[in-house]
């Protein structure tokens, strides 16, 4: 039985083996007129429903008699299919058709976004009726093959449980000798678990399959596995994620969770054809990343102080800078939980919803539909929210709509892609955003790194070399007498990792930011008025009033014994 067999052909042959069937000619005649009396009503329902359907705007279709393949059926799990009176009847890489009975349930349209957002069709929901929807649900006992497929191949806490002991890169290399291809899989993902992981890589070259995590933002080749494998184990990831096993020459995405008793890890699948197969990254994202309070995020005084003070303002904007990955988010979201009462409305818009935060109303942007960060800020604002969340500003249009929110009684919070804090303001500027809209709007301008702590296990005080002390001092040298913060050059003691078993010989284990805060003063608001603001000139003025910038805040986390020189300098310099 092929997947591409239709439902007519089994039916057909089900019906076949049932047993005896009457002739039309052998029914009674009142049975001939009970079987025409329902045909009769059935055709005025599904006319009913199609009327419904043309008065609401969607399309229309029949499902009685129609070839549905294995791969429709199987895109909705059965029990997802009866609570939300909804099947799959088209799937063909390409296009993918939803029947649904009440289309305009928001349940509905979340599970159309997610199969596009997955594999990259164009997925587009009809109006069925009654009849419809039994005759797809009727699939799911039509088709055994369907139901294997339906339940689907996952990951659960007992798989992960039987490897929690692969915490060094030795280890995981050892049990992946010999595994077998489901084993592989769950070996990779319960050892990325172990080590505090954030994204596995997993890539076919010409000799080997090799293995990478990415452990406290740097990657790191942690195993490797014989090319043989290669066919099966990317067939396995491609299973576990809901990815078409056969095709190979498009990029995919797809994504599974993991329920770890307290802690729910839902794991993004990606992958793109290369020379020698494909190449796949699974992002694990934790629940437990959304519980981080604004006070470990490692805002050292005066800066702890002047957030605080400013997300407790009812308006305005705070805005955090730097690259992808630097942490932005993850402070966001501390404030939004600082901020989450019964008595705050908060709204998000974000691209896409990583993280679920409750209590909070979290709205996904949807290109496909034109629901864009502009648009989508423009609806929020009809929520009557307290507090906003934009996870980006890109464009003119959204930074006008976000500064027109902070000026109307709103706090929001958002992020824009420059350096640091002080290049912020002229890249507002280079938008197009007017001056006089801009300074009075904003409230602070963060900027932030992450750098890797040292292992505390492994922890030893380290001499410096002469060009990076050099360049230390310097820096404490130019730290403003209004920071409040002395240091003394010349007694200057620091620390690194040595490394061990523990931390797989890094000498590094876990991150902390470190961070640049720019509160909003009368003579930046100045500059910003006179139209002609530089970077430079931003950044002399912060410091000038007591700012300390990234790398100095870094140093000090560093004297302190948190991280390392060499790290500050790679992040912030």
């Amino acid at each position: 039985m092929t997947d591409a067999q239709s439902i007519e052909d089994l039916i057909k042959k089900k019906t076949e083996t049932s047993g005896p069937k009457k002739l039309e000619s052998e029914l009674s005649p009142e049975e001939k007129f009970t079987g025409k009396i329902a045909n009769i009503r059935l055709k005025e329902k599904e006319v009913e429903v199609e009327r419904a359907a043309a008065a609401a705007g969607y399309s229309y279709a029949n499902l009685a008699g129609f070839p549905i393949t294995a791969d429709a059926i199987a895109s909705i799990g059965r029990a997802q299919a009866e609570k939300l009176r909804t099947v799959c009847f088209v799937n063909t890489g390409a296009e993918i058709r939803l029947g649904a009975i009440d289309p305009s349930l928001p349940e509905i349209e979340e599970m159309r976004f997610q199969l596009a957002e997955r594999t990259h069709a164009n997925a587009v929901v009809y109006m069925i009726s009654e009849h419809s929807l039994e005759v797809g649900l009727h699939v799911y006992d039509i088709l055994p093959s369907v139901r294997k497929v339906v339940k689907g191949v996952s990951i659960s806490e007992d798989d992960i449980k039987r490897f929690t002991d692969i915490h060094s890169f030795d280890r995981l290399q050892a049990a992946l000798a010999g595994a077998n291809v489901t084993d592989i899989v769950v070996i990779l993902v319960a050892a990325s678990l172990n080590t505090r992981s954030s994204d596995i890589h997993v890539e076919a070259e010409e000799n080997a399959i090799v293995v990478r995590f990415r452990i406290d933002g740097i990657l790191t080749k942690v195993a490797a596995i014989p090319a043989s494998e290669w066919i099966r184990m990317i067939s396995r990831i491609k299973l576990i994620s809901g990815l078409k096993i056969n095709v190979t020459d498009q990029p995919q995405d797809g994504r599974f969770t993991i329920n770890l008793g307290k802690e729910k890890i839902d794991v993004r699948v990606s992958t793109i054809p290369t020379a020698y197969g494909e190449s796949v990254v699974m992002r694990l994202l934790r629940s437990s990343a959304t519980g981080i309070k604004l006070e470990s995020l490692g805002l050292r005084a005066p800066y702890d102080a002047i957030l605080k003070a400013q997300i407790e303002r009812p308006n305005g904007m705070i805005v955090t800078t730097g690259p992808t990955g630097s942490g932005k988010t993850t402070t966001l979201y501390a404030i939004l939980l600082k901020l989450n009462t019964p008595d705050v409305k908060i709204i998000t818009l974000e691209d896409p919803v990583e993280y679920r935060l409750e209590g909070i109303a979290q709205s996904q942007i949807d290109h496909a539909k034109d629901y864009t960060f502009a648009k989508g800020l423009r609806s929020i604002l009809r929520q009557d929210p307290d507090v906003i969340m934009v996870g980006e500003i890109r464009d003119l249009e959204t930074a006008e709509t976000a500064i027109q929110a902070a000026l109307t009684g709103h706090l929001l919070l958002s992020t824009i892609h420059t350096n640091d804090a002080a290049g912020a303001i002229p890249r507002f500027m280079s938008m197009g955003v007017k001056p006089f809209l801009l300074a009075p709007a904003l409230n602070c301008i963060i900027g932030q790194r992450l750098c890797r702590t040292i292992h505390d296990k492994c922890k030893e005080e380290t001499k410096l070399d002469e060009a990076t002390l050099a360049k230390a001092k310097k820096l404490m040298s130019e730290l403003s007498p209004n920071s409040g913060v002395h240091v003394d050059i010349e007694k200057m003691t620091f620390f690194h990792g040595k490394g061990c078993d523990e931390c797989n010989g890094i000498g590094y284990k876990g991150r902390i930011g470190i961070y640049e805060v720019l509160a909003m003063s009368a003579d930046i608001e100045k500059v910003i008025l006179s139209g002609n603001v530089s970077e430079y000139q931003m950044r002399d003025i912060a410091k000038a009033a007591g700012m300390i910038t990234m790398a100095q805040d870094g140093i000090l986390k560093a004297l302190d014994g948190l991280t390392t020189v060499d790290e500050v300098f790679r992040v912030a310099e």
